[in-house]
C-alpha cells in the first residue's frame, strides 16, 4: 500500500478510530497510515487500537492542537473492525507526577543504570494509567534533549497529554538548554507547585 494520511481534526471520537479502522481493514500491502489528530485522548485511543492489532505505532506533538499518529502496517490481512475498537476510551492520565533526578537509575554500575532508566521511561509510556506530569531535573535534565535514546518514548508520552518539564537551571549548569527536544523548560517554584498538587509521585 502507499503510505495513507488521514486529517481527522476536529472530528469527535469515535471518528478518528474509524477512519483509520477502515484504512487498515483495507491493507493488503506493507506501509504506513499517518493519522492527524488535535487532542491528546485522540492519540491515546489511536494507540489503543493499533496494540490491540500488534501493530508498532508512533505519536508525536507537532504544535498545540496539532498530533500525529504513526501505524505501521505489515501487509497482513487485518480481521474486521470489532465494535470495541470504535469505543471511546477516557483519557489514560491520573494524577500522578514521575520526577526523574538522574539520567540513571540505582546505584551500583552506571551503564546498567542508565539501560534501566530508558527501560524504565519506556514502561512509563506503556502504562494503562499515565502520570499527568514527568520532571526532570539534576542529572535527569540531560535526558530530555536531543540525541536521547529516550525521546521517542518522551514524545510519545507528551502526544497522549504528559506534561514534560525540565529544570532551567539545570539545563543551564549542562549547557543543555537549546537542546532540549520535548517538553518545556520550568523552575523551582512550578516544580514544587506541581508535586505538592500531586495525588502520587513516583522516583526511579
Amino acid at each position: 500500500m502507499a503510505d495513507i494520511t488521514i486529517d481527522a481534526r476536529g472530528k469527535s471520537c469515535p471518528i478518528p478510530v474509524v477512519m483509520t479502522t477502515k484504512e487498515l481493514n483495507a491493507a493488503t500491502e506493507a506501509g504506513t497510515v499517518l493519522v492527524q489528530v488535535d487532542n491528546e485522548v485522540a492519540v491515546q485511543n489511536l494507540l489503543r487500537l493499533a496494540a490491540g492489532r500488534n501493530l508498532q505505532a508512533m505519536s508525536k506533538k507537532i504544535e498545540d492542537n496539532l498530533f500525529e499518529v504513526s501505524i505501521t502496517v505489515d501487509g497482513t490481512p487485518a480481521a474486521q473492525e470489532e465494535a470495541s475498537e470504535a469505543v471511546c476510551h477516557p483519557d489514560k492520565r491520573d494524577n500522578t507526577v514521575v520526577v526523574i533526578a538522574s539520567d540513571k537509575m540505582g546505584s551500583g554500575n552506571d551503564e546498567l543504570g542508565k539501560v534501566l532508566i530508558k527501560g524504565f521511561i519506556y514502561a512509563l509510556s506503556q502504562l494503562p494509567k499515565l502520570p499527568s506530569t514527568v520532571i526532570f531535573y539534576n542529572g535527569g535534565a540531560t535526558i530530555p534533549v536531543e540525541g536521547s535514546v529516550s525521546l521517542e518514548d518522551l514524545k510519545n508520552l507528551e502526544a497522549q497529554g504528559v506534561q514534560i518539564m525540565t529544570c532551567g537551571t539545570c539545563l543551564d549548569y549542562y549547557n543543555l538548554k537549546d537542546k532540549l527536544a520535548v517538553g518545556s523548560v520550568t523552575n523551582m517554584y512550578a516544580i514544587v507547585e506541581t508535586l505538592s498538587n500531586a495525588s502520587k509521585i513516583l522516583r526511579p
